[in-house]
């Protein structure tokens, strides 16, 4: 097996996944399933690389234009590359189709992994080393019944995992800070972060952010639309605690104009939002050299997904707040990895295998699929 072979096939399901509950955010809400773009490449000698863009219409963009994106304007920049052309292929694909960020991710995924595989080595070995070994890993709170979040809280925890991220911003602001009172008092053991995900509405945010800010979690994320630089900014200059930009930054332009307006004291890196692992690591050391600091955010992933963040966070020293990669554990009703992605005692736990270090299971990608293009 050698770098220099050509790819041969670019095969795709579209997967609807069962969830175990509602998740409300503050810019919209998840229940019954989730959607998914699941790729895999083949190289002449029969090699096969994986990789899934993990979409949320009020975020990245729809499944239908990940899959379209993938099957149709992407496709050409693929077959026939070789192998080890993992920035020719990205950079063809970049001036192909705008936007899509998602669908590259799931593209530059299943290069790395495919490389990875051929060359047998770990995709963190593509990226420039491994750093750490082992992930903390932080669980979102939204439930729009705290109940069964509380209930979740005592399953982490019996699980060694130490760190939540309680989703505000979507019922009214007493509920907010009920829950983060509650958590402070029945689990002041536990790093509470904020995340509104953009739910606050700029004559309403600078209170509310304030009160919040008053019982110190460790950061809060996001609490005005992506496009309000002037009031993040603000926002950040009014509280002691860290503010984070999420939906702010997508890719480096981003991060370059985040860094030069002062909105933010960090930033959430996705490999969803940034179109891909190399992408996603150009921001964190972006984010490092202005010293701001880093955290591994998700979408709404599969172990799949979750192990290219994986990957790219051990490559990463700059992410240093952890991950969120929590889904295949704990929101799935089933996973679609042929293993359980690797969670130990409260961190992920960074394959040292080839690739990616885990196959998804071919059987559940047919089972779950709504629709498929796979070369007979």
């Amino acid at each position: 097996m050698s770098l220099s072979e050509r790819i041969v096939a670019l095969d795709l399901w579209h997967l609807a996944l069962p969830v175990v509950s509602r998740r409300d955010h503050g810019i919209g809400s998840v229940a019954g399933s989730v959607e998914v773009i699941v790729v895999r490449l083949t190289a002449e000698g029969g090699r096969v690389g994986w990789g899934e863009a993990s979409p949320w219409s009020v975020f990245t963009g729809t499944p239908e234009a990940a899959y379209a994106a993938l099957d149709r304007y992407m496709r050409p920049a693929v077959l026939g590359a070789a192998v080890g052309d993992i920035a020719a292929v990205m950079e063809r694909a970049r001036r192909m189709v705008a936007f899509a960020t998602d669908a590259k991710a799931a593209l530059e995924t299943a290069l790395l992994d495919l490389a990875g595989r051929t060359a047998g080595v770990p995709v963190w070995a593509l990226l420039g080393g491994r750093c750490r070994e082992r992930i903390p890993l932080s669980c979102s709170l939204a439930d729009p019944d705290f109940g069964a979040d509380l209930a979740l809280v005592e399953r982490l925890k019996a699980d060694g995992i130490g760190i939540v991220k309680l989703k505000a911003g979507v019922k009214d602001h007493r509920f907010d800070m009920m829950r983060l009172e509650r958590l402070a008092a029945d689990h002041g053991d536990l790093d509470v972060r904020v995340d509104y995900n953009q739910g606050l509405a700029p004559g309403e945010a600078m209170a509310r952010v304030r009160d919040v800010a008053e019982l110190a979690p460790s950061f809060i994320e996001q609490p005005v639309r992506a496009d309000q630089f002037a009031l993040m900014a603000r926002l950040r200059d009014a509280i002691d605690v860290p503010l984070l930009a999420d939906e702010s930054v997508f890719g480096p332009e981003d991060m370059t104009r985040a860094v030069a307006e002062g909105i933010c004291d960090g930033v959430s890196v996705k490999i969803m939002k940034s179109g891909g692992p190399r992408r996603a690591c150009a921001i964190a050391q972006m984010a490092e050299a202005a010293g701001l600091t880093a955290y591994g955010g998700d979408m709404f992933e599969t172990g799949l997904a979750h192990l290219a963040g994986a990957h790219t966070i051990a490559a990463a020293p700059a992410i240093t707040l952890g991950c969120e990669f929590y889904q295949a554990r704990y929101y799935l009703r089933e996973d679609i990895l042929a293993e359980p992605f690797p969670v130990e005692d409260g961190h992920v736990v960074v394959p040292d295998r080839p690739g990616l270090g885990i196959l998804p299971d071919e059987d559940k990608l047919a089972h779950y699929a709504l629709r498929s293009t796979v070369a007979a």
